[in-house]
């Protein structure tokens, strides 16, 4: 839910109006709306290039990842891999565009955590790929653009931890 979504819900729960704070709230959201959607047509335009960088990184540093017995061992083990780096860069895609971490929260992280423990997917290594994630997606970004991306995929990594 954006900011301006939580303010007049807030408010009108309260049967107010929105105070002078939530209202700033609600300017700097307005203010950083062009670098939030420049942010999501970065990721959005540079998907396939994102996720090629980031399994790259991920199975250098773990190639028994890809071994036999590794889970993305065989094709469809890895196209599913890739397929989940891409639901994690949506995912932060959407809470920088709402400029709120809510949209991830409802995601079901938890419940993404429990179903990698129960198909013997190392949470560990699903944390490491996410790092590997930020690591290909802030490299498509201006030092700024990455500083307001980056707590998004922190955000998903301590979730996962």
């Amino acid at each position: 839910m954006s900011v301006v979504s939580q303010v007049i819900l807030k408010a009108d729960d309260d049967l107010r109006y929105p105070s002078s704070g939530e209202l700033q709230g609600i300017q700097k959201f307005l203010q950083t709306g062009a670098r939030r959607i420049r942010i999501a047509e970065v990721f959005a335009e540079n998907d396939k290039k994102i996720v090629d960088e980031a399994q790259k990184q991920l199975f250098r540093k773990r190639p028994d990842y890809r071994a036999p017995g590794g889970n993305a061992y065989g094709q469809r083990q890895y196209n599913q891999c890739l397929r989940d780096y891409s639901w994690y860069l949506r995912l932060v895609t959407y809470g920088i565009l709402a400029g709120d971490k809510g949209p991830i929260e409802q995601s079901g992280l938890i419940g993404a955590k429990e179903m990698y423990n129960s198909l013997n997917v190392p949470v560990t290594g699903m944390i490491e790929a996410i790092r590997c994630l930020k690591d290909a997606a802030l490299s498509q970004l201006s030092k700024e653009d990455a500083d307001e991306a980056g707590p998004y995929f922190d955000y998903i990594i301590q979730t996962m931890s």
